[in-house]
């Protein structure tokens, strides 16, 4: 059935993915830095799907982390069909008093990293001309995003860089695609020192249908998954108001987490 590699699988979107997988009769690599909720979630995944499910715990924010992953699964003679990059966090707040560490690490991890095992695995898949690439974005990708700039930046390069990859493998039997969920029910707004008002947790989508709707596109070879119908028509909309604007409207409604 091919395996598949999920970073951030401890919790959220991650672990949502990884239980598809498993339930579709895939071996699984777990990879996060939590070490005690990573054993839980694969033993959790091995009991009830009967497939073997493998931890790395690694923190992808640290150097080469993306090499450490690469070289266990070769080690371990895992290779791997499947790779979901979707590790990651923000941050909110204003970028002149934001921590230019936790950015810093932001950066590695939404980006760098993602690049790199993307750049690592990917020959493999196209040596055997299979192989899906699923790179959880976000609703950030498509519009600047004051008081959060940093995280929707690497957002942008995330979308950025899936839909030019998927254009460049074409033919290769590899597809790649851009998973971009809006608010979900996470704990994402947590490590981002979020404080969303009733409305925003009231339409935050729930976070087994955002898997979901990643998994079946990322199977389907779709370029872009943008779940929930008032999403993807917000998306639509931004397209024809001048970027200035989109601008103003992010920040008013970022200016109401803080």
């Amino acid at each position: 059935m091919g395996i598949a590699l999920i970073t951030g699988a401890s919790e959220g979107i991650g672990k949502e993915l990884a239980t598809l997988f498993a339930a579709a009769g895939h071996d699984v690599v777990l990879v996060a830095r939590d070490q005690a909720k990573l054993h839980a979630v694969a033993q959790s995944l091995k009991k009830n799907h009967g497939i073997q499910a493998h931890v790395i715990v690694q923190d992808l924010g640290q150097p080469h982390a993306a090499e450490t992953v690469y070289r266990t699964c070769q080690t371990n003679g895992w290779t791997i069909d499947y790779l979901v990059n979707n590790a990651g966090f923000g941050l909110l707040g204003p970028f002149t008093t934001t921590n230019l560490s936790v950015e810093a690490d932001m950066i590695t991890v939404n980006v760098t990293a993602l690049t790199q095992l993307t750049k690592l695995f990917v020959p493999h898949m196209v040596a055997s001309r299979s192989g899906r690439i699923l790179q959880v974005a976000s609703l950030a990708s498509f519009m600047p995003g004051p008081l959060m700039s940093v995280y929707y930046a690497t957002k942008a390069y995330v979308l950025s860089f899936s839909e030019a990859l998927q254009q460049e493998l074409r033919g290769t039997g590899v597809t790649v695609t851009a998973l971009c969920p809006g608010p979900t029910n996470t704990k994402f707004k947590h490590r981002a020192k979020m404080n969303n008002p009733p409305h925003v947790d009231k339409s935050a989508l729930d976070v087994r249908r955002v898997a979901q709707a990643g998994f079946n596109g990322m199977m389907k070879g779709q370029t872009v998954v943008i779940p929930g119908l008032a999403y993807r028509f917000f998306v639509f909309a931004c397209r024809f108001l001048p970027r200035s604007w989109v601008a103003r409207i992010v920040h008013f409604n970022q200016k109401q987490r803080l």
